[in-house]
Formats: C-alpha cells, sequence, structure tokens
C-alpha cells in the first residue's frame, strides 16, 4: 500500500504517519558500538561520573544515560564506590556544603 492509496483523514494524521523514527542510541562505553577508544568506567574518573548523576546527587536512569545494562550497572557501581570514599556526593544537602556540582567538571 502507497502513500497515494491512503486517506488521511486530516493533516495531523498525515504528519503523525510521515514522522522520522529517533535515531537509536548506542552505549558510549561498550566497544562494539564504539568505533573510536571507549570510554572507561573507573571511580576515580568522576568527570564522566557526574555527568551521569542529576542535581539532587542521584544515579540518572538508563533511559537518560543511553547506556546498556551492563554497563548502566558498572557506573552504578563506580559512582556508589567514589561516594563511599568521598569522591562524590550523597545527596542535595552534601552538594550544598561542598559546593560540588556536576556541571562543573564535565
Amino acid at each position: 500500500m502507497s502513500a497515494d492509496s491512503r486517506s488521511f483523514n486530516d493533516e495531523s494524521d498525515k504528519e503523525s504517519y510521515f514522522q522520522r523514527r529517533p535515531r537509536r542510541r548506542y552505549c558510549e562505553f561498550c566497544v562494539k558500538n564504539k568505533k573510536a577508544d571507549p570510554k572507561i568506567i573507573d571511580y576515580k574518573n568522576l568527570n564522566i561520573l557526574s555527568s551521569y548523576i542529576d542535581d539532587r546527587g542521584k544515579i540518572d536512569v538508563r533511559k537518560r544515560t543511553g547506556a546498556c545494562a551492563k554497563c548502566q550497572r558498572k557506573i552504578a557501581t563506580a559512582i556508589k564506590r567514589a561516594r563511599h570514599l568521598a569522591l562524590l556526593p550523597y545527596t542535595i544537602e552534601h552538594i550544598r556544603l561542598s559546593g560540588f556540582s556536576s556541571k562543573n567538571h564535565s
């Protein structure tokens, strides 16, 4: 069935049919999906880890980070290790007291 033979009731039906699908996001950490060198997940690399923490100090979900399940678990473990060693803040209150901002380390 071609687009010409379809009957559209109004312009919005036509627009919704011809919308482009968003590009698939690939994990930045996986070697198989990356042409260049992949990022390394390490608890000492605060620049990368702080970009996966929101303003309130929570770890971002997979949908927002774009990481695969395996890499998301590694990110969460690395963030928890960095928090335990006081390299990253636990909560918003710790952010206020220390002056730490994830935007400054990016």
